[in-house]
């Protein structure tokens, strides 16, 4: 009896855990579509960038993953950094009045959806007890693919309650 109460515990620790998680993708979502509308390109990359950085780190402190600066950066910019299409909307801005909307609206869509499949990458990993130091790319990519076209669904969600 006391191993079931204890795997209850456990089970309703890692339900509340997932809810705090999300909740911190979410507000990060939230803070990268707005950098995802500064009208300045590669500025809008950089502070989309820096975001989801942070969002790791919170992600790292709530999993009681042992964070480093660099590492995160490198594993953020692996998965996300590399996306040609965040970097072609960043550079659609340059183009005077209609590129700075058309790029803008785009790069916030883009940014949140991003960061959005970034934690569901990580938050993933953490819960199969996974340290960033032994993180796979190579799953990662794959995963991120998938919750990148979730995360485009999410972000449209939100967009259209506020």
């Amino acid at each position: 009896m006391a191993i079931l109460k204890k795997n209850k515990k456990n089970e309703l620790a890692k339900t509340e855990r997932r809810v705090d998680a999300e909740k911190i993708i979410r507000n990060h979502i939230m803070w990268a579509m707005g950098a995802g509308t500064v009208p300045l390109p590669i500025i809008d990359a950089i502070g989309v960038t820096a975001i989801q950085i942070d969002m790791l780190r919170q992600l790292c402190i709530l999993y009681e993953v042992d964070f480093h600066e660099n590492q995160g950066k490198t594993l953020v910019s692996a998965i996300a950094g590399g996306s040609l299409a965040r970097g072609t909307a960043s550079l659609i801005k340059t183009i005077p009045g209609v590129g700075t909307l058309l790029g803008g609206a785009a790069m916030s869509v883009m940014s949140g959806a991003t960061t959005y499949a970034l934690g569901q990458v990580f938050i993933g990993n953490f819960e199969q007890g996974v340290q960033l130091i032994d993180f796979n790319i190579g799953k990662g990519d794959e995963i991120f693919e998938e919750a990148y076209e979730k995360g485009k669904e999410y972000v449209e969600s939100i967009r259209k309650k506020d």
